[in-house]
C-alpha cells in the first residue's frame, strides 16, 4: 500500500517523509514556497479554505487573476404554456410546464437580440456561457436563443436547480391559488409563503447561495481554461421573473420595499448587468435611465447605479441611501441642530 501510495502522490507535492529530529516543534514542508501560499491562505478569514483553487489565483507566485467577465445577462424564460392558461399548473407539475409557439420565438428573438449587444463591443474573442434552471421552459428558452451562437462562442453551460421558480405548492388548485394570491397581496409579496411552497425570502435565501458560486466562478475563471481567459466573456442566467428579481435585490442589497416596488420582465427579456469603468457590474451601463424606472427602480437605485458604474469591487457607498448611513433618519435632525448652533 505505501508503496501505491507514493507513486500517486510522489514527494514533488512537498510531502516530507524523514522522521523529524526531537526537538523539532513543528513538520514543515519541503517546498517553502508552496507552505508559504498554504499559510497564508488561511489568514483570509477562511474565505479561501474551501476553495483550494483560489490558493493559486490568489496567492501563488506567477499566477494573475483571470478577468472579471464583461457582462452578467439575465433573460426571463419566454411565454409558458401557464403565462397563457393557469390551469395548466393543475395537471402539470410547474418544472415540466414548457414553451408556447409565441415563447419559442421571443427565446430566439432574445439570442438574436443578446447577440448585437455582445457585438457591439465585445471584442474578437467574446464567448458566452450560461446559467439555466432546469425547468423545462427555462431549457426550452436556452436551447433557442442559442440557436444565435454557434459552437466556438459557446464556452460551456450548467443547470442550476437554485435558479428554478418560486415554488407554489406542488399543483396548483386554481380557484384556491387566486384567494392565495389575493391573500399575499394584503401580506406583502416577499414574505407571504405560499402552502406547501415558498416565499420571495425563501428564494432570496438559495439565490444568496447561487450568488456565492457566481462569485467564486468569477474570482477562479472558471468559464475558460487557463491561458483562455477574455475580458469579453458574457455569462448569461436563464431563469424566472421573480428569481431574477430576487437575484439583482441580493447582488445589489436593495430593501424589501424596493424589492417590491420592481415590475416583472417581459417573456423573453433581457436584464444586463455590465462591467462599468471601476470592474463593478451596473445596470445603467446598458439602460437607460427610463428603462430602468420602467422597471421600478427608485430615484435612490437609479443614483446608486451610477455609484456602481465608476466604483471598484470590495467598494462601499457610504452615502448611498440603501446601505450607508444615510439608511437613518436621526441624522437630519443633528444636522439640523448643528446648524442652528
Amino acid at each position: 500500500m505505501s508503496n501505491l501510495f507514493s507513486k500517486i502522490y510522489p514527494t514533488s507535492f512537498g510531502v516530507n517523509h524523514q522522521k523529524p529530529h526531537p526537538k523539532s516543534s513543528a513538520i514543515r514542508c519541503c517546498n517553502d514556497e508552496y507552505s508559504k501560499v498554504q499559510h497564508k491562505s488561511t489568514e483570509l478569514n477562511g474565505w479561501v479554505s474551501s476553495f483550494p483553487e483560489k490558493n493559486l489565483v490568489l496567492s501563488y507566485p506567477g499566477i494573475v487573476k483571470p478577468p472579471r467577465p464583461k457582462r452578467i445577462i439575465l433573460v426571463r424564460h419566454g411565454q409558458s404554456e401557464g403565462n397563457v392558461d393557469e390551469s395548466v399548473y393543475t395537471r402539470v407539475a410547474d418544472p415540466k410546464v414548457g414553451l408556447t409557439e409565441k415563447g419559442v420565438e421571443e427565446a430566439e428573438e432574445c439570442g438574436r437580440k443578446m447577440r448585437e449587444i455582445i457585438e457591439k463591443n465585445g471584442g474578437d474573442d467574446w464567448k458566452v456561457y450560461f446559467y439555466v434552471s432546469p425547468y423545462k421552459r427555462g431549457i426550452e428558452t436556452l436551447r433557442n436563443l442559442a440557436k444565435s451562437f454557434e459552437r466556438s462562442r459557446i464556452a460551456g453551460v450548467r443547470e442550476e436547480p437554485r435558479l428554478r421558480e418560486q415554488d407554489f405548492g406542488n399543483f396548483q388548485d386554481k380557484e384556491q391559488m387566486k384567494i392565495e394570491k389575493a391573500v399575499r397581496a394584503r401580506y406583502g409579496r416577499f414574505f407571504y409563503r405560499f402552502p406547501n411552497g415558498e416565499s420571495a425570502a425563501d428564494v432570496y435565501d438559495r439565490i444568496t447561495g447561487f450568488r456565492e458560486t457566481l462569485r467564486s466562478d468569477i474570482d477562479i475563471g472558471r468559464f475558460q481554461p487557463p491561458g483562455q481567459q477574455s475580458p469579453n466573456m458574457n455569462l448569461v442566467i436563464v431563469s424566472h421573473g421573480l428569481t431574477l428579481r430576487v437575484f439583482l435585490m441580493r447582488w445589489y442589497k436593495w430593501t424589501v420595499e424596493q424589492f417590491e416596488g420592481l415590475h416583472n420582465m417581459s417573456n423573453g427579456g433581457m436584464i444586463v448587468m455590465e462591467r462599468g469603468y471601476g470592474g463593478r457590474y451596473c445596470l445603467s451601463v446598458h439602460h437607460t435611465r427610463e428603462e430602468l424606472q420602467k422597471f421600478g427602480m427608485t430615484d435612490e437605485m437609479l443614483i446608486d447605479q451610477e455609484w456602481q458604474k465608476t466604483a471598484k469591487p470590495g467598494e462601499l457607498n457610504y452615502d448611498c441611501l440603501i446601505t450607508g448611513p444615510s439608511y437613518f433618519t436621526h441624522f437630519d435632525d443633528e444636522e439640523e441642530k448643528d446648524f442652528e448652533l
